[in-house]
C-alpha cells in the first residue's frame, strides 16, 4: 500500500492545503485536535525522525520554518502554538512518514500526553 502522505505530496489526494513548495506540503488535519491543526509533511519520504540522514538536516529546518509561516498566516503565532513530531507507535505516530503537527487556537496544557 502506498504512503498516504506521499500520495498527498504528489497531488493524488485532495487536502485543504495551507502551504506547498518543492520540499513540503502543509495541510489541515482531517481529525483536528485543536482549532488549528495542520500537518507539515516533507515531499521526500522519510519514515520518522530516526530515519533522518545528514543531508536531511536542512529539510528539517525548512519544515519548522513552514510551520512558523503557517502559524502566522492562520493567526496563532502571537497567542502561541505548539509543534510536535511523534516518533513510532508509543508516541502516537500513525503514518510512517515524518510529519510535524502544528497546534494552535487554544491554550495548551503541560505536560503533554
Amino acid at each position: 500500500m502506498a504512503c498516504v502522505f506521499c500520495n498527498i505530496a504528489r497531488g493524488e489526494m485532495k487536502v485543504n492545503t495551507a502551504h506547498q513548495d518543492n520540499f513540503a506540503i502543509a495541510f489541515h488535519d482531517i481529525n483536528p485536535q485543536a482549532p488549528v491543526h495542520v500537518l507539515v509533511v516533507p515531499v521526500k519520504h522519510i519514515e520518522s525522525l530516526l530515519d533522518l540522514q545528514e543531508e536531511d538536516h536542512q529539510l528539517l529546518g525548512h519544515l519548522h520554518a513552514v510551520a512558523a509561516r503557517v502559524a502566522r498566516e492562520l493567526g496563532v503565532a502571537e497567542s502561541g502554538f505548539r509543534v510536535v513530531i511523534n516518533t513510532n507507535r508509543d508516541a502516537g505516530q500513525s503514518v510512517n512518514h515524518l510529519h510535524l503537527h502544528l497546534f494552535g487556537g487554544r491554550a495548551m496544557g503541560w505536560p503533554p500526553g
